[in-house]
Parts: C-alpha cells; sequence; structure tokens
C-alpha cells in the first residue's frame, strides 16, 4: 500500500526510463493511478512517472494489454498491478495524487472486434475513474484521441473544432465513446470540481506496438520485415501524422502538471501520405515488399494533422523526434522481436491455438 506525498519533475527524449527508489529519509513521490497501464501507450507512460518519482499503480484487464509492456517493472517497490476491468467499479484502499485514464481498445482492428467494450470502457470506465478522482481528491487526466473530430472538413484539426463523425458506423463505436468520456470529464469537472485534463493523442508510434493491431505503423513494418505486400487502403493518398511515443508521453506529462482544463492536442504536425509512409518503410528496412492497393474502409479519415498551437502556448510543448531516427527505433524493436514476429497470432488470440 503507497501513502501520499509530493514528487519532482524532468524531461528526457529518445532512451530508457528507470525508476529510483528514494533514499532513506527522502519523501515518497506522488501515487498516480494508470488504467490500461499495460498497453503501449500505459506502459510507457508509467515508465516516465516512476522516472519522475511517482509511486504508479498500473490497472489493466489484458483486453488489448500485454503483460510482457510492464514485465520490466516486477520487483519495484515503486509499482504495483491490480488486474481489474474499470468498467467496473473501482476500489483502492491507497490514497491517489493521479489518475491517468489511458484504458480502451484503441485500433480499429480491436474496437470493431470489442465493441461493446470499448463503448463501456469509454462510459463506465470514464465515470468509474472520475468517480475515483473526486473520492481521493486526484488530478484527472483523459486520454482522449484525434477520431473525435471523425472524417474533418477543418485541416488541420485544432481543438475548437467539433468534428465530423458518423455515430452508428463501425467506428462510431470509439468516436463516440472518447466523445462522451470528454463531456462527462467536463461534467466532473464543472459540477464537482475534479482537476480534469484532457488530451487528444494522434497517431503515434513506438516499440511494444503489437504487430497485428491493425494499425499502419505496426502493419507496415510487419509486412516489409516478412517480404509481404504492403496493404494500403484506398489510393494512398489518405494523410496521417506520426508522433513518436516519448513525445507523446512528454505531453501528457507536462499536460498532468498544468491547470489548463480544455482539451489539448498532442502529436506531431508533420503530415505525410500513406504511399509516402510505405514508400519510407520500404525503403528503411530495405525490403523487396510492393505496395498493394485495397478498398478503403468506412469512414476512414481522409485527413488527420493537429494543430499543436495550444500544446505550445500553454505547456512549451513540441515534438522533438525526427520521425526517421523515431521509425528506425521502431523498427529495430520489431526486428529484436522476433518470437513476437513469429507468434503474435497465438499471443494475441490464445483461443486460436491448438
Amino acid at each position: 500500500m503507497f501513502t501520499r506525498s509530493s514528487g519532482s519533475n524532468s524531461h528526457s527524449e529518445i532512451k530508457n526510463h528507470s525508476a529510483t527508489v528514494p533514499a532513506a529519509g527522502e519523501a515518497a513521490g506522488p501515487i498516480s493511478v494508470v488504467t490500461g497501464g499495460a498497453g503501449f501507450l500505459g506502459s510507457h507512460l508509467s515508465d516516465r512517472l516512476l522516472a519522475e518519482g511517482h509511486r504508479v499503480i498500473g490497472m489493466d484487464n489484458f483486453l488489448t494489454g500485454n503483460a510482457k509492456n510492464i514485465g520490466h517493472l516486477a520487483g519495484n517497490p515503486n509499482y504495483r498491478f491490480v488486474r481489474h476491468d474499470v468498467s467496473n467499479y473501482i476500489f483502492l484502499s491507497d490514497d491517489v495524487d493521479y489518475i491517468f485514464h489511458l484504458a480502451s481498445p484503441a485500433s480499429p482492428v480491436d474496437y470493431l472486434e470489442h465493441p461493446i467494450p470499448t463503448m463501456k470502457v469509454g462510459a463506465l470506465g470514464t465515470h468509474n475513474a472520475l468517480g475515483l478522482a473526486k473520492a481521493k481528491g486526484a488530478k484527472f487526466l483523459l486520454a482522449s484521441t484525434s477520431e473525435t473530430y471523425g472524417d474533418p472538413l477543418v485541416h488541420p484539426q485544432k481543438e475548437d473544432y467539433w468534428g465530423n463523425v458518423n455515430p452508428i458506423g463501425p467506428r462510431g463505436v470509439y468516436d463516440e465513446a472518447k466523445r462522451f468520456a470528454e463531456a462527462l470529464t467536463m461534467a466532473y469537472h464543472r459540477f464537482h470540481g475534479v482537476d480534469t485534463k484532457i488530451v487528444r493523442i494522434f497517431n503515434t508510434y513506438g516499440p511494444r506496438m503489437r504487430l497485428r493491431d491493425g494499425r499502419v505503423v505496426p502493419a507496415f513494418i510487419s509486412q516489409a520485415l516478412s517480404n509481404k505486400a504492403l496493404t494500403v487502403f484506398g489510393d494512398g493518398s489518405q494523410t496521417r501524422s506520426f508522433c513518436y511515443v516519448s513525445d507523446l508521453v512528454d505531453g501528457i506529462y507536462k499536460l498532468a502538471l498544468s491547470d489548463f482544463h480544455e482539451p489539448v492536442n498532442i502529436g506531431n504536425p508533420r503530415e505525410m501520405t500513406i504511399k509516402e509512409f510505405g514508400e519510407h518503410i520500404l525503403r528503411i528496412t530495405g525490403s523487396s515488399s510492393k505496395l498493394e492497393y485495397h478498398d478503403l474502409p468506412v469512414d476512414d479519415p481522409k485527413v488527420r494533422q493537429p494543430d499543436i498551437g495550444r500544446a505550445k502556448s500553454v505547456l512549451n510543448w513540441e515534438p522533438k523526434v525526427d520521425f526517421e531516427d523515431g521509425i528506425r527505433h521502431t523498427i529495430e524493436f520489431f526486428k529484436s522481436c522476433t518470437d513476437t514476429v513469429q507468434g503474435e497470432a497465438r499471443i494475441r488470440h490464445p483461443k486460436q491455438s491448438a
């Protein structure tokens, strides 16, 4: 069990964060809960919080999270993991200073396979996490998404744009769950006085992504490393903006420490077409693969680029990691995970194994 105290802050870029244990007589750091703590982003955020002196309680039900992402934290006295579905009531006897609500399926493959749990964690999970923040007097940060903008008619996307979302389309389970979560978060801030923050996360990449999660970065990398055709939906002219995970986590951390309560875009404004992105992957990996074109999925956004003016002015934040460096680092991670490349389907879908 952890008890409350205060912590410190610092900054770093592409490198591994390692936690330090307070020396005898030193005050222990703040206590942070990270829902979705075994996921791609949640595990990286946990590393950052531990490096900043926080004590972290990770929470995940492993619907899409992976114990391997937090395996390196085993035995760390400042980290504790609780296996729990936050769509159900959350009970913690600990004092809590911060709650980072990241729990949710976050790729089309996942939320199309799990539409009801996706809506439940966006609605009930957010309600339970906000209730915990209210009960503990904790600061609350909601991990929202650029998908709240839908297939935008405004480009680039600023936080004051209300979006263009199909509420009954196949992607609506994720888009509307996050839009509801934002509305509920602001309601708790205005009515209950909870200290809330909302980050709208744009496309993020880096180590610990699942190769089979359906998003373009792991999909193209896994196909290129296997010398299989890169699956491009549509004509490849749709755009995305890719932010390296350490930059994203830095933005989240700065937002959590701020006094700002309205949504903030965190992402890299460098925009490229999917076709261009595929060509970069082929060049960097040296793969013999080709681009293979397929029909565009329903409601797939045609453009995606964050306006980060608010993040710059409010948080003094902007991305630092160059795309070439970040993507090479990510490719090297996937190359090193030969067991994941070969066995991801078995690990991800154990019910399909013999």
